[in-house]
């Protein structure tokens, strides 16, 4: 069973990488990959889509957007170099699902614990703008990973975006059938076997340094998170 488990996790992740379903951001990752930014001109950058990465018996999935132009789609793995990671990591350090409160690149040494990090989109979107179509197009390799992870509890979606996307999946399925309200801190509970669904605004830049989002704003999500997993 886990050879075949570990089959299905190495075929979602070719699928994944190997993926020119979207035109647009096919032509953008590629792009950014070749003309850098100053700063990264020696990188090699990674300017494909970029897999889910952490722990494979997680009971927590982090859900964001998509992977920064020079941060994952540099890097090649998720919330790695770029300014969300370096509020997130720290977070997720202090709740106790990373083994370091840094993520600078692939093979820094971070383990995640209990805990899952992906998003609904997994290449750079110009703009960080996804259109509706390419987050459609990106969909099944979320379902995949959720089916591969079979001992969810706790979906966090970072934003509306993730949140929306995560949802609009719950009632393609029939799962839900309401539409959900995002809000900060808000969670949502649902009958066995879906998890709890929780909303964060997104650890952006431009949410950070406008005080929308602080460390302790975020902390307060991870504490509700960890009461719900040791509940």
């Amino acid at each position: 069973m886990k050879e075949k488990t570990a089959r299905n996790w190495k075929t979602l992740t070719s699928e994944v990488v190997a993926c020119r379903r979207c035109p647009r951001l096919v032509a953008w990752r590629e792009k950014v990959a070749r003309e850098k930014r100053r700063a990264y001109l020696e990188w090699d950058y990674w300017g494909k889509p970029v897999p889910g990465f952490g722990d494979r018996e997680a009971r927590l999935v982090v859900l964001g957007l998509a992977p920064a132009a020079h941060g994952a789609n540099r890097t090649g793995r998720m919330f790695t170099g770029d300014s969300s990671g370096r509020t997130l990591l720290p977070a997720m350090y202090r709740a106790g699902f990373a083994s370091q409160p840094t993520s600078a690149h692939r093979d820094d040494g971070l383990e995640l614990h209990g805990a899952y990090l992906t998003a609904v989109a997994r290449c750079a979107p110009p703009g960080n703008r996804p259109k509706a179509e390419e987050l459609s197009n990106c969909r099944l390799f979320l379902e995949q990973e959720l089916r591969l992870l079979d001992q969810i509890r706790v979906v966090l979606a970072l934003g509306w975006v993730a949140f929306d996307g995560y949802q609009r999946m719950l009632r393609e399925y029939g799962m839900i059938h309401s539409r959900l309200i995002f809000e900060h801190g808000a969670s949502f509970g649902f009958d066995s076997p879906l998890p709890t669904l929780i909303a964060c605004y997104h650890p952006s830049r431009q949410n950070t340094q406008t005080g929308r989002l602080t460390d302790e704003m975020l902390d307060q999500v991870f504490d509700k998170v960890r009461n719900l997993l040791d509940r």
